[in-house]
């Protein structure tokens, strides 16, 4: 690791918003994912019932 000096702790703490951010970003991408995914599920049976 390189040395940060009296930056480390502004550096690293911006490392760890980065992350949480990319995870928070991933999870409600993998939510909203599933959601559609059931809803179109739900059109499509709906669909076939009906056809």
């Amino acid at each position: 690791m390189p040395e940060l000096g009296k930056y480390a702790e502004t550096v690293l703490s911006s490392y760890a918003v980065s992350i949480v951010l990319l995870l928070v970003l991933v999870g409600a991408s993998l939510y909203r994912s599933n959601k559609v995914r059931s809803q179109l599920e739900a059109v499509e049976k709906k669909a076939k019932k009906d056809g």
